[in-house]
């Protein structure tokens, strides 16, 4: 049933109303937040396109806490420009008032006091509802794009092979959507929803990017044109362009990525030669892959990204000789819905509107079908899930350029469950937060762990091979040319501390490496626990059951500081604030 504006605006009021009655909370802080909400979602359309942009959900069907990075560090050209801006310095750039609802979306600061206060953001049933009354505002000249990283980032989603992610992606009415962690549930997996799934709900899987090993034939459709509102509109795809590396090569024997830059141009040429007045390019690279794409590409007018779950309020326009690209990227874990409408006239944007707007569960009503989808697809695993392991004494949280306080737990735990001096953990960005006092339960952990290679290792590295090592993943973060960097964080240390200077170049940024506070020795031996092996098919015992064991010894944890490097090199980063 469609809902009128003022309809929905009533709703979102009624909403705020509730939810913002807090205590300690005056009655006019109540009614400017309430003001606030109901203009925050009131986004009146514009132009005769619309395209509704959503990415990196890692399989987060309900609202959560998601704490975003006191550390988003940028190097060369990027220094200092978005997205690598953290905290005060994000909200001056944007001219976003501290202690707000935006100011809680959009960083860190105060998280745990601003979380109890707002509650939490995103989930599907919330974000049906919204996504549903700005389609039915446009109709005819709309589509809603998810920009991958959708199947994968939970226990459901890995116990059912992403399909709870598939059927929420159908309820939700995705048009087109690219893909990256879906590739780890194996190459097989991802062609049979493509092929069957996605067919049949009339779902676009495009990637322009990956090809057959043995002949380069490509894999998926590269683009489509849609008709939005009398405009012929194309759509690329573009896939996280580094799966054989940053996964095991053994679930995509047969397929390989790559950025295809060349491609990228060819396939803009060709759907402007067959009469697209709009290129859009839905892509996985991440912001700063994305911004140097637009500099050199030419004809492409937008691209919509994700990948490093940056949340820009605003478009980077980007210079090229083509003209002009705008570069927006969209957050993660349903926080955030792009809502970005053209005026299009012969053949180029001659206006546009953009809002990035922040899910807020408790100022919009769920949907009530995705709702009862959401409750239908949880109810065979709900005793599994909400098994309680221990309880967090403090603020846990993964995302950042170094360890978090739930990575932290997590190094502890294979420390001391697998008995070794040091403990190396992945630099994911994905994995949601816990307040202090929360309970932590069996689905909070496998949000942290929830992979398809999820064993754990044991192994024996020399003291150069670990500098080796950290250097390698240093590289991937921080080197100066974009299309050398993959994304992810630095990978975690337990046990191990270092010093890093990220504007050094490889082999000369890490530096006085510790082990339990004793300087490495070059030919030591360490014995190294670890998880996550992207070179071996192993058969040992998952991540989530040692943390698990370890979480049901200790009953409370509290990390108030995880272990973080020296860093150096960095005075003046508006990407980096010490705490």
């Amino acid at each position: 049933m469609s809902l009128s504006r003022r309809e929905f605006m009533q709703m979102l009021a009624v909403a705020g109303t509730a939810g913002l009655a807090l205590p300690g909370c005056s009655t006019g802080s109540s009614l400017r937040e309430d003001q606030t909400a109901s203009a925050l979602y009131d986004v009146p359309p514009f132009g005769n396109v619309s395209l509704l942009h959503l990415t990196d959900t890692h399989a987060q069907l309900l609202p959560v806490y998601f704490r975003e990075p006191n550390e988003n560090i940028g190097v060369g050209s990027h220094t200092n420009k978005p997205p690598h801006l953290v905290g005060e310095h994000f909200l001056r750039f944007y001219g976003i008032e501290p202690s707000t609802r935006p100011a809680y979306a959009f960083t860190y600061l105060d998280f745990a006091e601003a979380a109890r206060r707002y509650g939490k953001i995103g989930g599907f049933a919330h974000m049906a509802t919204l996504v549903r009354r700005l389609r039915d505002e446009r109709t005819g000249r709309n589509l809603l794009l998810d920009g991958g990283d959708s199947w994968q980032g939970s226990a459901t989603a890995l116990w059912t092979k992403g399909q709870d992610m598939i059927d929420a992606q159908k309820l939700l009415g995705v048009d087109i959507t690219t893909g990256h962690w879906e590739f780890t549930y194996g190459a097989k997996r991802v062609k049979h929803v493509v092929d069957h799934d996605y067919k049949q709900s009339h779902i676009e899987f495009l990637a322009q990017n990956v090809f057959d090993t043995t002949w380069g034939d490509p894999i998926f459709k590269p683009y489509v044109i849609r008709e939005l509102g009398g405009v012929p509109v194309a759509i690329i795809g573009q896939a996280f362009p580094y799966v054989p590396i940053a996964h095991p090569r053994y679930l995509t024997p047969d397929w390989t990525f790559g950025i295809h830059e060349h491609h990228l141009q060819k396939i803009a040429d060709k759907a402007r030669a067959e009469g697209a007045q709009l290129v859009v390019v839905l892509s996985h690279n991440g912001m700063d892959v994305d911004l140097k794409m637009a500099s050199r590409v030419r004809g492409v007018d937008v691209i919509l990204g994700g990948h490093t779950h940056d949340a820009v309020p605003a478009p980077v326009s980007v210079a090229n000789p083509g003209g002009r690209t705008l570069v927006i990227n969209s957050g993660s874990n349903t926080k955030f819905l792009s809502v970005l409408d053209l005026d299009v006239k012969k053949g180029k944007i001659a206006d546009y509107r953009y809002r990035l707007l922040p899910v807020f569960a408790d100022l919009i009503e769920p949907d009530a079908a995705m709702a009862a989808y959401v409750e239908r697809a949880r109810a065979p695993f709900r005793a599994k899930l909400e098994e309680k392991l221990a309880v967090s004494g403090s603020l846990l949280y993964r995302r950042g350029n170094f360890n978090g306080t739930f990575d932290q737990v997590i190094v502890d735990a294979m420390r001391t469950v697998q008995d070794t001096p040091i403990a190396l953990s992945p630099g994911f960005r994905w994995g949601t937060s816990l307040l202090p006092g929360d309970t932590i339960d069996m689905e909070h952990l496998m949000d942290q762990s929830a992979i398809t290679y999820p064993e754990t290792t044991i192994s024996v590295m020399t003291g150069t091979q670990l500098k080796q090592y950290l250097e390698a993943v240093a590289d991937n973060l921080f080197n100066r040319d974009p299309y050398l960097q993959m994304g992810g964080d630095m990978v975690r240390t337990g046990g191990l501390r270092y010093t890093i200077n990220p504007n050094h170049r490889i082999g000369q940024r890490i530096s006085d490496i510790e082990v339990n506070g004793v300087p490495a020795r070059a030919r030591g031996r360490y014995k190294v626990a670890g998880w996550a092996s992207v070179t071996r098919h192993l058969k040992s015992r998952p991540i989530w059951e040692v943390v698990a064991e370890y979480l049901r010894d200790r009953k409370t944890v509290h990390v108030d500081q995880p272990d973080t490097p020296r860093i150096r090199g960095i005075t003046g980063n508006k990407g980096y604030v010490a705490l």
